[in-house]
């Protein structure tokens, strides 16, 4: 059995870990242990996403997992609750298989968002503090991040409006456009992201909404 590779984002009080070769196997936890423990815990669901993408996740994906790189979570980012810095290796080239790989799990992310959105009701059960979006407002927050995500990779879409599939799909396929594609790994625009961290970063989005949703939605207990 061969250990997962993922790399950390540390922040003070919270801790990123990363599958470096799975766009969106991401999750937060206490500590390393706990970041660890989270994205065990989540392999279930993200080999159904994977599996949407046509493929597989090694046998014992979750059993083994090696830590390749730390990095320092500055801004926040990791206590607030996002990945918000590329591993070194992000880096590497990108052929063209590889590049088909990131965006058909990129677009099984959409995928299992979708219908995680077609499956919840409009109002999701509220945190302990009263908070959380509902559906809709869920929907427009991640077509809204999207434009935005967009912007690092040199391409420029417009919001589409939540119920607006035609707009949703063509703004997804100008993102899915940008990344399948050979890289030499660098980013695409000035100050953008490089390839591979954008393809996580977008990934990992979504599929954080998706379950989020189905988690509101399930009864408490």
């Amino acid at each position: 059995m061969t250990a997962t590779p993922v790399y950390l984002e540390v922040g003070k009080k919270q801790v990123f870990a990363s599958a470096l070769d799975w766009p969106g196997w991401s999750r937060r936890g206490p500590g390393e242990e706990g970041a660890l423990a989270a994205l065990a815990a989540s392999l279930p669901r993200y080999a159904a996403v994977a599996e949407l993408a046509g493929l597989a996740l090694p046998p014992g994906a979750a059993e083994s997992f090696t830590v390749t790189e730390r990095v320092a979570s500055t801004g926040g980012y990791a206590d607030f609750g996002a990945p918000g810095h590329a591993a070194m290796s992000d880096a590497r080239p990108i052929d063209a298989a590889e590049a088909g790989r990131l965006v058909a799990l990129v677009r099984a992310a959409w995928t299992a968002f979708d219908r995680a959105v077609d499956r919840v009701p409009e109002e999701l059960r509220k945190g302990p503090r009263g908070g959380g979006r509902d559906r809709t407002k869920m929907v427009e927050h991640v077509l809204a991040a999207e434009a935005s995500y967009a912007r690092h990779l040199g391409v420029k879409i417009r919001q589409p409006a939540s119920g607006d599939g035609p707009a949703i799909a063509a703004a997804r396929d100008a993102i899915a456009a940008a990344l399948d594609r050979p890289s030499d790994g660098a980013p695409f625009t000035a100050k953008g992201w490089v390839p591979r961290y954008a393809a996580r970063r977008i990934a990992w989005h979504v599929l954080d909404h998706a379950w989020e949703m189905e988690d509101r939605a399930a009864p408490a207990g």
